[in-house]
């Protein structure tokens, strides 16, 4: 008897004329995954390796131009420093190890946050993988490292303070564009769509600016769980909201 591809039945379900151009992710629930399996917590980061691949391919099959990752936050410093280290040398080692697939499938790697805070050998690998995709054109894969959307805001405001000082621009200048071109995402367009797993009805201070009309995605599954066919589930549902950005659906309709 032969087998169903689930997977492949909801990709086919998904509308390519109605996908969003970008996709935000905060990849949730490696530590209780782990926990269910008896193992440490770095032992549920090293399975979501798999499934960063398959959102990836499954993003740059479909057409997707834009996905961001939420892979370290400022907040996550404050982890275990055993965790830290193991994430920091699973971060290290995943970087060095998908450069040539990026490269195969012409996907371009970059990073937000507080870059500068990263240990010196992970902070090396990485502007190497992204100098070695930067000729990459078929999709942007952002990875949110070191990042919050508060510390963002802040160092926006610190650098427009300045150029006020310095008499680059002037206060009645400052408008939502100028703030967006401070930010760290500033090459990127906002998120259509943010994805979060393991069920947390939160954003854990991730995109705070850019999310402002963002469709919002809940799954219970937990990260190192996720698939191609729940990334085409999460589509599927986007495709049947209304996006109106303040108007009405009768405004919409005309």
């Amino acid at each position: 008897m032969q087998t169903v591809d689930y997977s492949i039945i909801l990709r086919d379900q998904v509308n390519k004329d109605k996908l969003p151009n970008h996709i935000a992710i905060i990849m949730d629930g490696n530590g209780r995954w782990a926990k269910k399996k008896g193992g440490m917590r770095i032992f549920g980061h090293n399975h979501a390796l798999e499934s960063v691949r398959q959102t990836v391919e499954g993003c740059a099959e479909l057409g997707i131009g834009y996905l961001t990752l939420y892979a370290f936050s400022t907040e996550n410093w404050s982890r275990p420093q055993e965790e830290v280290k193991g994430l920091m040398e699973l971060l290290v080692r995943a970087i060095k190890e998908e450069v040539p697939t990026l490269n195969k499938n012409n996907i371009k790697l970059n990073a937000i946050g507080d870059i500068a805070s990263l240990p010196a050998n992970c902070q090396k690998q990485l502007e190497e993988a992204i100098a070695a995709t930067a000729h990459n054109s078929h999709m942007t894969l952002t990875l949110a490292l070191s990042y919050s959307g508060r510390w963002e805001i802040t160092r926006a405001v610190k650098l427009i303070a300045q150029a006020i000082a310095n008499h680059e621009i002037e206060i009645d200048e400052i408008n939502e564009d100028l703030v967006s071109n401070y930010l760290h995402t500033k090459n990127l367009p906002d998120p259509e769509l943010m994805i979060r797993t393991s069920g947390e009805l939160r954003i854990s201070n991730f995109l705070l600016w850019q999310l402002a009309y963002t469709e919002l995605y809940i799954t219970e599954v937990l990260w190192p769980d996720f698939r191609k066919e729940h990334l085409y589930q999460a589509l599927i549902d986007y495709q049947k909201r209304e996006r109106r950005f303040g108007k009405t659906s009768d405004q919409l309709s005309k």
